[in-house]
């Protein structure tokens, strides 16, 4: 995974290349966006019943006139947005997910309407003449997932990683003002907002910035015990579903269960076809933003599952020649190691650490493949002259004791795959390696 060299705004020079691919998108994306949510209000309001979900609280929530003013500026920062990029990639991948953004909320709000129930005061002067101006064309039945949130999330990053210091600041608190005033504009109901960051977030994953679509190599797996888990997680999601739609009708709070029933159906992506991929782990063990954040349920699941299956047990021991074998280590951990060769590919390492780090991510559950190990197996040769390695994954019981199996195996350290296992449960490590981890292990390339 290479990081995208972007341009920070002070070095950011004008390309004609990407101004005329900027316009081209307008073109597409601004008549794209009237025609299917002017066809979405109208739809809603054929409908003699559009149900609201608004919480008692909002009630509260002031109507601030001069707040429309941060709510325009999207419409400014969503078109100059197109052209602040240093090539024509960048621009389509920014249009993409907007696009994406759109097509989802306006299926939304074609399939499940809501609308917004406060009623605006009279406004007059700019404010005023703004407010005519929305209510022109925005009725009050395109709701949750905020569109406007949505767009928001992709456009804050957008400028976040091109700007710093006091412009930076200057930024976040502008668009707090703008998420803030989808309710001081009376546009919007609470619920609208989590849901248009879920959405806005989604499109962030969907298209990273410095690697292919996690979908873009989606091929329907082969392994038969992949395609198993894989169902097992789609049919978790279905639940987080079915809890949503019957949780809803009593209180929005079990709109929540999206977010969960969403990071489920990307696992199963995952196990399905896609990959590792899904979860957008960089080879020094960071995540992505949005990987983070979406996937932050399946994550908490995953962390609660280590400690489950390893509190009672020594966070990694010691097998041989330096390299020792265990689960995703704690921060107080580290200070051990020279080196962390991370065979996860759901979970990140631990925030502002100095210890070198590799990751060869490799999905839960299923044999690493064989490039993996050999690259993991290489890397932990090399880093043992810079001092003790740390080979882990979630349990440190299946992708680490592969890789260091393959590791023993490829430099003489062990004879065959069985003397490998034995010589790593001698140290008191449970470990659960399949028969294709066996095998592939019993292969034995050629040294180097």
């Amino acid at each position: 995974m290479t990081a995208e060299t972007i341009a920070p705004i002070g070095e950011w020079r004008f390309d004609k290349a990407v101004a005329k691919r900027a316009v081209l998108w307008l073109l597409l994306l601004a008549p794209l966006f009237y025609i299917s949510y002017g066809a979405a209000n109208w739809l809603a309001s054929q409908r003699a019943n559009v149900p609201n979900i608004t919480f008692t609280w909002e009630h509260a929530i002031p109507f601030m006139a001069w707040t429309i003013f941060p709510y325009w500026s999207i419409n400014f920062f969503y078109g100059l947005s197109l052209f602040l990029n240093d090539t024509p990639i960048q621009v389509d991948r920014l249009a993409k997910r907007y696009l994406t953004a759109q097509v989802v909320a306006v299926s939304c709000f074609i399939l499940f309407p809501l609308t917004a129930i406060f009623q605006k005061p009279a406004t007059s002067g700019a404010s005023g003449f703004l407010f005519d101006l929305l209510g022109g064309f925005d009725k009050p039945f395109n709701q949750a997932p905020s569109l406007h949130i949505a767009l928001l999330v992709i456009i804050w990053m957008h400028w976040h990683r091109r700007l710093s210091g006091g412009a930076l600041r200057i930024w976040h608190a502008w668009c707090t003002l703008i998420g803030l005033s989808v309710l001081t504009t009376y546009q919007h109901h609470f619920i609208d907002i989590p849901t248009g960051v879920l959405l806005g977030v989604f499109a962030l994953w969907l298209f990273p910035g410095d690697t292919p679509s996690p979908l873009a190599g989606f091929r329907l797996a082969s392994d038969a015990r992949a395609r198993r888990i894989g169902s097992y997680y789609a049919g978790g999601s279905l639940v987080f579903v079915l809890l949503t739609v019957l949780g809803t009708y009593n209180s929005a709070v079990y709109l929540i269960f999206l977010w969960p029933s969403l990071a489920l159906a990307l696992v199963a992506a995952g196990y399905f076809g896609a990959g590792a991929s899904v979860f957008q782990k960089a080879a020094d063990g960071t995540v992505s933003f949005a990987s983070r954040w979406l996937l932050a349920p399946y994550r908490l699941g995953a962390v609660v599952n280590s400690y489950l299956w390893t509190r009672k047990l020594a966070s990694s021991v010691h097998v041989c020649c330096g390299v020792h074998l265990g689960r995703l280590p704690k921060r107080s951990e580290l200070s051990a190691f020279a080196t962390v060769i991370d065979m996860t590919s759901e979970l990140a390492k631990p925030s502002n650490v100095e210890v070198e780090w590799q990751a060869f991510p490799a999905l839960d559950l299923l044999p690493a493949g064989r490039v993996e190990l050999e690259k993991a197996s290489e890397a932990i040769e090399n880093a043992r002259s810079k001092g003790p390695v740390l080979v882990c994954c979630a349990l440190g019981f299946q992708r680490s004791a592969a890789a260091v199996g393959f590791w023993l195996l490829r430099y003489g350290y062990a004879k065959n795959a069985a003397d490998a296992i034995r010589l790593i449960e001698g140290k008191g490590r449970r470990i659960h390696l399949t028969e294709e981890m066996i095998a592939i292990a019993e292969e034995r390339p050629e040294n180097g």
